[in-house]
């Protein structure tokens, strides 16, 4: 094993899910919630695309190296066995995230989700704007859980 190769993918690892997640945690509470009850039900959408997509390239390009440099590190580490083990529940619960944020912004996204949203948010803003915040609550809460569990399960410590 290459050791500085790792850690440098470890850095890589570390430094895009300080970039996803916390733009994810920003989105989830402060974007939304501002949007919510700031802005008139006719402007919340349009200013919401507006910045949304300006942190959609951020998550992809982020969710790419999060995924490419955690897929390295367990060849490296050949450490594949560990989603056999119960102990390692953060790495599932890890790679779940990962994979529900990389398909939302890959393939449901682009093929039917973003007009899906729109037209709910055309409808009825309040709703769509909800259930919205509710999904990004969600998914922030799981991506919180498995950063505690994978800080806490690579130095040892076992739930």
């Amino acid at each position: 094993m290459n050791y500085n190769h790792f850690v440098i993918a470890r850095i890589v690892h570390i430094l895009a899910v300080v970039l996803w997640i916390g733009g994810v945690g920003f989105v989830t509470t402060v974007l939304i919630p501002s949007l919510r009850k700031t802005q008139k039900p006719e402007d919340r959408l349009k200013l919401f695309e507006t910045l949304e997509g300006r942190f959609s390239f951020q998550a992809k390009i982020t969710t790419l190296l999060a995924g490419g440099s955690g897929v390295y590190m367990l060849n490296v580490m050949d450490a594949w066995s560990r989603y056999t083990m119960l102990q390692y529940w953060w790495l599932h619960l890890m790679t779940f995230v990962w994979l529900i944020f990389t398909l939302v912004l890959f393939v449901f996204e682009p093929l039917f989700l973003h007009k899906w949203f729109h037209q709910q948010a055309e409808k009825n803003s309040e709703k769509a704007f909800f259930v919205l915040q509710v999904m990004h609550i969600i998914m922030f809460a799981l991506s919180l859980l498995a950063i505690i569990g994978a800080m806490a399960g690579s130095h040892g410590y076992q739930f």
